[in-house]
């Protein structure tokens, strides 16, 4: 199968992904998406996908879900305007603050949708994987809320790295799973998660954290963080006066990404997702599997993935545990193929010190995997002076403070 599109294809696919017809029936975007999976676990996604198909869009499932969108995880939250980063910037910076949400993250919009698809399919328990640790912590209080115990698949990697979630995830009541196994990474947990549900698909249910996996998690998963996009498109046109010359977000598997920009698809709006440029442009250097990668398949679904000449699936390197993974959401892949969606990277370096700037200006501690996103932000602003920037501040630093204290601040005065 080939991923290259011809224009008038790739036309008539953005059309279809404006439309809401994507994806097919086959689980589809384009080229992209589908399901590669195991015999053993044909019969867990034809459930999921049933139950999805009944649930998802039921008037009752969507009163609840919106309820617990409202009263719990506290939506709609807020846009920023960035007013000092605007002056240094020369542009109209707006923040979309996901941070704000419970759990410091947009992971919990996710969460608490599959918590509750879970529970009407019957679950005895779920699992789930984490990089950052956010998607974690986000699972845990989901599931607590619900009412089911949760285990998390982390890698030992992101263990060491991301110890104030580990500790959130258990004082919320989640077992954590400690992955030794492959790079002991985001991949290797989606791995062991997946291994686990194999032993028991009826009883399991497995909540996916982005919007990567074998179908129907790539539309599950984006259909419940449009809310994002939604809200920050409606927020715009109220507060700022009109929507953004463009929006960018950071992009591993892609949630927030696509729930920022599915919304703005059929808009005058350029979009750019952010991924992580590591420490140089080889294989094991770097998480950026739009900007380098090539088509494979990757635990269930075909799209584009970091592998070397005999399609062997690589190790990554970032920053941020977030973004640490060989792959990314199909739906993303389709948007690159199309030209919808621009895909670039920001190195560990930058991404560091554009986190510091947005501390010393702003008064917020970002997530390391969004900023990367004020990287690019940062540069694009050099060559577009005068423009209005959306930014999908997708989550809180806090859990990044083992990591950030290996590095010297290098802010020489905060209070200028």
């Amino acid at each position: 199968m080939s991923a290259q599109l011809q224009a008038d294809e790739a036309r008539a696919l953005l059309q279809a992904s404006i439309n809401g017809e994507l994806p097919d029936e086959r689980g589809r975007f384009g080229p992209f998406g589908g399901r590669y999976i195991p015999e053993t676990l044909v019969p867990a996604f034809e459930r999921l996908e049933a139950g999805v198909r009944e649930y998802l869009h039921d008037d009752e499932f969507q009163q609840e879900y919106r309820r617990e969108l409202r009263e719990w995880v506290g939506r709609p939250t807020a846009l920023t305007h960035a007013r000092r980063l605007s002056e240094r910037w020369g542009t109209d910076v707006w923040l979309k603050r996901e941070d704000l949400a419970h759990t410091g993250a947009h992971k919990i919009n996710n969460a608490i949708g599959q918590a509750l698809l879970a529970k009407r399919l019957g679950a005895k328990r779920v699992i789930a994987e984490t990089g950052a640790g956010q998607h974690g912590v986000a699972s845990a209080a989901a599931c607590a809320r619900v009412g089911l115990p949760c285990s998390v698949y982390m890698g030992a990697v992101d263990i060491e790295r991301q110890a104030p979630n580990v500790d959130r995830m258990q004082r919320l009541g989640a077992e954590v799973v400690a992955v030794e196994t492959g790079d002991k990474t985001l991949r290797a947990a989606i791995d062991e998660a997946l291994r686990k549900w194999v032993t028991d698909p009826s009883g399991i249910y497995y909540l996916l954290g982005s919007a990567v996996g074998a179908h129907p998690y790539p539309y599950l998963v984006r259909e419940l963080q449009s809310v994002i996009g939604v809200e920050a498109r409606q927020q715009m046109i109220d507060q700022a006066g009109g929507l953004p010359d463009v929006a960018l977000a950071c992009v591993g598997g892609g949630s927030n990404a696509i729930g920022l920009f599915y919304p703005l698809l059929g808009d005058d709006v350029e979009l750019i997702g952010v991924e992580a440029g590591g420490t140089g442009d080889g294989l094991g250097e770097n998480a950026a599997t739009l900007a380098t990668g090539t088509p494979g398949v990757l635990q269930g679904s075909y799209t584009m993935i970091l592998q070397d000449d005999d399609g062997q699936v690589q190790e990554t390197h970032s920053i941020s545990a977030g973004l640490d993974y060989s792959g990314v959401g199909p739906e993303h892949a389709l948007l690159q193929a199309t030209g919808r969606v621009t895909y670039v990277s920001a190195t560990d370096s930058d991404s560091l010190a554009a986190l510091e700037e947005l501390c010393e200006t702003e008064g917020i501690l970002t997530a390391l995997e969004t900023s990367h996103a004020y990287a690019y932000a940062r540069e694009w602003s050099k060559k577009n002076p005068g423009k209005r920037i959306l930014i999908g501040n997708s989550g809180r630093g806090d859990k990044d403070m083992p990591t950030l204290t290996k590095f010297p601040v290098r802010i020489a005065n905060a209070g200028t």
